[in-house]
């Protein structure tokens, strides 16, 4: 018998996507080992693209996988800092969107269970602001 423990955490974060901009309910998984969507959201957001070959995806019911055709690539805010990924488009996805472990391995971010907070390392943030004043600067702000 294997134990797995997992952190979770639900909080209201802000997505865009070459359609638009959505608040939408997000879980901080870390059993969940890359992000997710539910499509549901898509028309939204953006536009999805096909996956080069469909990926099989164990569920967390024994013997049961989903399978996954499409990703979309979408921005979030924490803190107010811009943050971008790759979500796998998962068909009846129970939440609306899923943070996965290498997601938040990737911008370093932490959970915190105490004050139902998600923090981003503040070097990622100021290397963040940095970009987006240089991006600003180039453009003649």
């Amino acid at each position: 018998m294997q134990i797995l423990f997992m952190s979770v955490l639900k909080l209201p974060l802000l997505f865009t996507g070459d359609r638009g901009d959505k608040r939408l309910d997000t879980l901080f998984d870390s059993g969940a080992n890359l992000s997710c969507i539910n499509p549901s959201h898509l028309p939204d957001l953006g536009t999805a693209i096909g996956l080069g070959r469909i990926r099989r995806v164990a569920t967390a019911s024994d013997s049961h996988f989903i399978e996954i055709s499409q990703r979309i690539l979408l921005d979030f805010y924490i803190e107010d800092v811009l943050l971008s990924d790759e979500f796998l488009v998962v068909p009846n996805l129970s939440e609306e969107v899923i943070i996965g472990a290498a997601t938040m391995q990737k911008w370093r971010i932490k959970l915190d269970f105490e004050h139902d907070a998600v923090h981003v390392d503040p070097k990622v943030a100021k290397m963040q602001l940095k970009k987006s004043e240089a991006a600003l600067t180039a453009q003649g702000y």
